[in-house]
């Protein structure tokens, strides 16, 4: 049978799981339709997921249809769990994007359709509760085409039933459509009028165009349709002989076993075989919601669990296969654990599993504070790991107040040095610091020839460079957008060890950025929110009015075709604002619309920080006064070293600096 691994991909309420739910009862593989509301969806396995209705952690199902056989990974809908969508991405042929009918394309949505140009992995949409009063499927067509891509076509229409067809045909409406996605293809179609299935089918595989069905996922409508667009129009990857896996998800059983969720992209995989240095594979096991299998070989295409390994983290390659992508999704905010009467090593112990199985909770213990902090997305996401800690832990804990991820970048090109040379050590290096595109993260280059600065040095800088959060200099924050090359340096034959490239690599970073900033060229950056905002047209100046308090910027406010609870119509505004002043204002909305109003908030990136100056004088932060992160250097005279400040260096390097421009 044809395997492919399909993710279920939405924005919250869409419909995500319940259209999981339809997919599995309709190919056999439940006998019992569940539902979310009522607490017996057959994905939404843990209790938290039960208790709010909605999807907090990936889950897998399997069922077969025709020649397919389908694994579905059922991923959160709510922003504040997407690294845990991020996570599946990788290891998708397919993803179903579902798009609720009664509310369109959202802003979450827009975030999910951008990781999924991202990690490449073609899309089958569905237009879901199309069953709802009102529901307009050329309007939600077009605006499909016009936010997310004009390679979304129709494939069935709005009268879809619960009766498949055996051999699914697109419509000849759609066929032009297809055909304008690609110059290749709309020649032959010009001559021929048709398109052949194994040219849409590579179209579909290559993201050109993406089949969009309607239907009703809870009453069955243009379910069928789309399991047997699935089996249709889906191409398995082809298969590689040697052994490779793709980690992406790292649970705990109720037992308290480890368990490693990945995909085989190649080979295969048995129990006892080594896959990281000396660690072996314990168990196999095929889950399907709460139940599995244990497995003697898994093959190419499959995904699987593997026990026994405990250096293993989310976007690990295993074999052949290589490390994914930095996820793209990050926390913006920072919370300080209260135990209240808790014992702090208990909670440190219980939050490492947790930041184990989600690394994006970065959790940190500072000895000189006592103090715990977490890193999360949002307030949701907090209360969902205060509740873990007490139902798996039997921890009761609070936390205080968040505050906010600030990031530092420069603005400005600057070599950057570091010397280190005490008694019987050496090491120069020379750094050029260069910015980056927003949102490109840091990237670390060597241009320096192999007869200045040898082979084994390079690559001890490089190393260096990458073993450590490189930290900004305004408040401490960690550095991003930069390009980062080794340019020039100096090793000693007789005293160079690989620590000197270490220290020297670190003090060239900081030595620049201190010279930035005494030339105001080092800026703080902040996250930053668009945000969709449902009003009464009463309502819109006060709305308008604090976007702009907040330092946010907004389009035009646009009527909006529903209406409130209370008859009130309703109008959108749109925008961008920072999280730091956006972050509670959702409790404001629903004040003074009398809880009729509605806020939705989507992390967009970082931007300049618009009350910098305030944020940097609160900090008080002290660059110099950061030992583990020092811009000073180390030179030597009369048998010892002795420490020379930063601003001091250029006058005292023993390589010549590179001719920069830096106006």
């Amino acid at each position: 049978m044809k395997q492919i691994v399909a993710g279920m991909i939405a924005h919250v309420d869409a419909g995500k799981t319940t259209l999981s739910e339809a997919l599995l009862y309709r190919s056999g593989a439940l006998r019992q339709l569940g539902r979310v509301d009522n607490g017996d969806a057959f994905l939404d396995t843990d209790t938290l997921e039960k208790q709010r209705g909605i999807t907090i952690f990936s889950h897998q199902a399997n069922l077969k249809y025709n020649n397919l056989d389908l694994t579905l990974l059922d991923t959160p809908g709510h922003v504040d769990f997407a690294t845990q969508t991020e996570q599946v991405l990788s290891v998708l042929d397919y993803a179903i994007l579902v798009i609720s009918a009664t509310d369109g394309v959202q802003g979450y949505t827009r975030t999910l359709w951008r990781l999924l140009a991202r990690y490449h992995v073609p899309t089958i949409i569905f237009i879901n509760k199309m069953d709802a009063p009102g529901t307009d499927a050329a309007h939600l067509m077009a605006q499909v085409q016009q936010t997310l891509s004009p390679g979304c076509v129709a494939f069935n229409t709005v009268e879809a039933n619960a009766t498949a067809t055996e051999s699914p045909t697109v419509p000849d409406a759609a066929m032009e459509d297809i055909a304008m996605q690609n110059d290749d293809v709309l020649a032959d179609y010009l001559e021929t009028g048709t398109i052949d299935d194994e040219t849409i089918r590579h179209m579909i595989q290559r993201r050109e165009i993406f089949p969009c069905y309607f239907g009703a996922a809870l009453k069955l409508t243009g379910v069928d349709d789309l399991m047997t667009g699935l089996d249709h129009w889906t191409l398995p990857k082809p298969a590689v002989a040697e052994f490779g896996a793709q980690v992406f998800k790292i649970t705990h059983d109720e037992q308290g076993e480890r368990l490693t969720w990945v995909r085989v992209t190649g080979g295969a995989l048995h129990p006892k075989d080594v896959v990281l240095g000396a660690q072996k594979v314990n168990q196999l096991r095929i889950y399907s919601g709460t139940k599995y299998e244990t497995q003697s070989v898994v093959n190419a295409g499959t995904v699987c669990v593997i026990t026994g390994l405990t250096q293993t983290c989310p976007g690990q390659g295993l074999g052949a296969a290589a490390d994914g992508q930095q996820p793209l999704m990050q926390p913006v905010l920072t919370y300080a654990l209260d135990p209240q009467s808790e014992d702090l090593h208990a909670c440190l112990t219980a939050l490492r599993q947790l930041e184990d199985e989600d690394p994006q909770l970065h959790v940190t213990w500072s000895e000189s504070l006592q103090e715990l902090r977490v890193q999360v997305m949002g307030t949701i996401q907090l209360e969902v790991l205060q509740q873990l800690l007490k139902d798996r832990f039997q921890l009761t804990v609070q936390f205080g107040t968040g505050s906010i991820l600030y990031q530092e970048t420069i603005t400005a090109p600057v070599e950057g040095v570091g010397h280190f040379e005490p008694l019987r050590h050496y090491a120069e290096v020379h750094l050029l610091l260069e910015p980056a595109p927003r949102g490109s993260g840091l990237h670390f280059a060597a241009d320096c020839s192999l007869e200045v600065l040898g082979r084994n040095w390079q690559h001890q800088v490089l190393s260096n460079l990458q073993a450590k959060t490189q930290r900004g200099v305004l408040v401490g924050a960690p550095l991003t957008d930069v390009n980062v090359t080794l340019i020039s340096g100096r090793a000693s034959i007789v005293h160079s060890v690989g620590g000197d490239f270490r220290e020297a690599t670190w003090r060239a970073l900081r030595q620049g950025l201190m010279m930035l900033r005494q030339r105001g060229a080092c800026q703080l950056l902040e996250p930053w929110y668009r945000f969709r905002l449902e009003v009464g047209q009463d309502q819109v100046g006060r709305a308008m009015t604090d976007i702009q308090r907040m330092n946010g910027e907004f389009d035009a406010p646009v009527a909006n075709t529903s209406v409130a609870t209370d008859g009130t119509e309703l109008t959108t505004i749109t925008g961008v604002a920072p999280v730091a002043a956006m972050q509670d204002y959702s409790q404001t909305v629903r004040a003074y619309t009398h809880g009729q109003g509605q806020l939705e908030c989507v992390v967009d990136g970082y931007r300049p920080c618009h009350n910098a100056d305030e944020v940097i004088a609160d900090e008080s932060y002290v660059p110099t006064a950061d030992l583990e992160n020092t811009p000073d250097s180390v030179f030597c005279a009369h048998g010892a070293g002795y420490p020379v400040a930063w601003d001091q260096v250029p006058e005292m390097a023993h390589v010549a600096y590179r001719d920069l421009k830096t106006d």
